[in-house]
C-alpha cells in the first residue's frame, strides 16, 4: 500500500505534498484501482506517527481533485468513477531528433549574421534612460498598450523616417512590432489571403519565405542580378502577383541595391496591378560610401508600398522591436488587426527606444557605428584576402553589416556552413538562401564583432581549415 512508508525529512516537499504525490501516482499507475480502500486518517497518522491534520491535508487535495471519494462510516475509496490506468507500451521507435533553433539565446559565435557590434552599445546611457522610463512610468505602462505602438515613439520614428529615409508619413500610419516577423503577420492578416502569388527575391531572406509560405501564400521566385531584383522577370514569370517582397537598399544577402529604373518599374506594375509591395529596409543604414539611398517608400505616390524596419540591427536584438508604415487609406483596418492579434512590445522598452532618439543618443550611435563597421570590414576582408585570396573572392558592396566570399570551383558552401560551429564559426551557406537552384556557392560572414587584426587572422585561419 502507497505511503505505509515513512516520509523523507529531508525532502524539501512538505510531508503532505509527499502523501498526495505518492497515493496519486499509486491510482494513475494502477497499484491502487477504482473502489480500492485506503487507511483511515487516524490510522495512517498512527501508522507513520504524523499528526492527523498532515495526513488530513493530503486526503483533502486527493477528494479535491476527485482521486478519493468519502463514504461516511464505510471510509474512504479510490473513486470508483476513475478509468482504469492504461498499459503501458514502449515506444517501437526512437524520439525524434530535436528541433535546432536559429536563435539559442547563447553567446553568439564569431561572424554571425545580423548581430550588432554588442560590444559598442551605449549600455550606460541606455541604462540610465531605462531606469528613468521605470521611475517615470504612470498609469501607462500599467494597463494593456495602445495596439499602435507607444505614441512617442511613433513621434519620433515619423520624424526620423521623414529625415533620413525620404518617407513622409504620420505618426498615425507608424505600427510597432515584435520583430520583423511580427510585421509580416500583420501585413499578411490585413491585405493578403491564402493562395495569393507574390514575387520573391531568389536569393532572398530565408526567415520571411518560410513565414509566407506557412501562411499559405504561393511564393514566386524571381532572380537578382547587379541591378536588384529583375521585374522584367516578375512580371514575366507572375503578372498578376498579388505582392512582392524587397529589400532595395541593400539586397539580402547580395548586398545589391534596386536602380532606379528598376524601382519606377516595380511601382508602376503595383500601381497598375493594385498589388502591395512590401520593402524591408534591411541594413540601410549602414552605408559606407556615400549617403543612404532614399527608400522605395520615398517615391510610392499611390500608396501601394507597405514599408517595415528594426532596430535589431541598429541597436541590440534583444529589444524585438520593429516597425511597419502602411498607407493612411489602410490604418483603419491595420488598427482593428493589430487590436485583435496583441501584438505588443513592452512599454518600457518603446519609451525608453524612444527617449534615446529624441536627446540624439540614436544619431551618434548609428555615426560611431558606420565609422567602426568600416574598418571591422577592412579588418575581415585583408585577413581572408592574405590567408585565401585563391579559394574565395570577397564582393564588397557599399554598404551592410556582413560579406559575401564566392567560393573557387569544387567547394560545397553547405558542408563547410554545416562544419563551421565545430572551429567555432557562425557561416551561412549562400544556397541555403535560394529557392531555385543555387546559381553560385559562398559563404555569409557578419563582421560587425570583429574586434582586431589578431581576431580577424585567427578567423581566416580556421575558414582556411574548414576549406581543407
Amino acid at each position: 500500500m502507497p505511503g505505509r512508508e515513512m516520509p523523507d525529512r529531508a525532502n524539501t516537499l512538505p510531508v503532505f505534498r509527499q502523501l498526495y504525490v505518492r497515493y496519486r501516482d499509486a491510482i494513475s499507475t494502477g497499484q491502487l484501482k477504482p473502489g480500492d480502500r485506503v487507511p483511515s486518517v487516524r490510522a495512517l497518522a498512527s501508522e507513520l506517527n504524523l499528526a492527523r491534520g498532515t495526513v488530513e491535508a493530503a486526503y483533502q487535495l486527493l477528494i479535491g481533485e476527485g482521486y478519493l471519494e468519502t463514504r461516511g462510516p464505510a471510509g474512504t475509496i479510490v473513486c470508483p468513477q476513475l478509468s482504469p490506468a492504461p498499459p503501458s507500451i514502449n515506444p517501437a521507435s526512437p524520439a525524434p531528433t530535436a528541433y535546432e533553433v536559429i536563435h539559442t539565446g547563447r553567446a553568439p559565435l564569431p561572424l554571425q549574421m545580423g548581430l550588432p557590434a554588442l560590444d559598442a552599445f551605449p549600455r550606460k546611457t541606455w541604462t540610465r534612460i531605462a531606469s528613468r522610463a521605470i521611475q517615470q512610468g504612470g498609469l501607462d505602462g500599467m494597463i494593456y498598450p495602445n495596439p499602435h505602438g507607444d505614441e512617442a515613439l511613433r513621434i519620433e520614428l515619423a520624424r526620423y523616417l521623414a529625415i533620413s529615409r525620404g518617407i513622409a508619413c504620420t505618426p498615425d500610419q507608424v505600427f510597432i512590432c515584435a520583430g520583423y516577423r511580427a510585421c509580416l503577420e500583420l501585413i499578411s492578416r490585413c491585405v493578403l489571403k491564402a493562395g495569393d502569388r507574390g514575387w520573391f527575391e531568389d536569393p532572398g531572406y530565408f526567415l520571411a519565405r518560410r513565414f509566407l509560405e506557412e501562411a499559405n501564400t504561393q511564393l514566386v521566385p524571381v532572380p537578382v542580378d547587379e541591378q536588384g531584383l529583375r521585374v522584367d522577370i516578375g512580371i514575366e514569370r507572375a503578372p498578376d502577383a498579388r505582392f512582392a517582397v524587397v529589400t532595395p537598399s541593400h539586397q539580402s544577402p547580395l548586398g545589391v541595391s534596386l536602380s532606379l529604373p528598376r524601382r519606377q518599374a516595380l511601382l508602376a506594375w503595383a500601381n497598375e496591378q493594385r498589388s502591395w509591395i512590401i520593402e524591408d529596409d534591411y541594413d540601410s543604414e549602414y552605408r559606407y560610401i556615400g549617403r543612404p539611398l532614399p527608400a522605395l517608400k520615398s517615391l510610392d505616390t499611390q500608396g501601394r508600398v507597405l514599408y517595415t524596419g528594426s532596430f535589431s540591427k541598429v541597436l541590440i536584438p534583444g529589444l524585438r522591436l520593429a516597425y511597419l508604415v502602411v498607407p493612411n487609406e489602410q490604418v483603419a483596418q491595420f488598427v482593428r488587426m493589430a487590436d485583435t492579434l496583441h501584438n505588443h512590445c513592452p512599454q518600457l522598452l518603446q519609451r525608453a527606444t524612444a527617449t534615446f532618439i529624441e536627446e540624439g543618443h540614436f544619431a551618434r550611435h548609428l555615426k560611431k557605428m558606420r565609422s567602426l563597421y568600416a574598418h571591422r570590414r577592412a579588418l575581415l576582408c585583408e585577413a581572408l584576402t592574405a590567408r585565401l585570396g585563391e579559394r574565395m573572392h570577397l564582393e564588397l558592396r557599399a554598404g551592410g553589416m556582413h560579406v559575401l566570399a564566392c567560393l573557387a570551383d569544387g567547394l560545397d558552401d553547405r558542408a563547410i556552413a554545416a562544419r563551421a560551429p565545430r572551429a567555432g564559426l557562425a557561416l551561412q551557406a549562400l544556397s541555403d538562401w535560394y529557392r531555385d537552384v543555387p546559381v553560385r556557392q559562398g559563404l555569409l560572414m557578419g563582421f560587425t564583432n570583429v574586434n582586431d587584426a589578431d581576431s580577424a587572422a585567427d578567423i581566416a585561419e580556421r575558414i582556411a581549415g574548414l576549406l581543407d
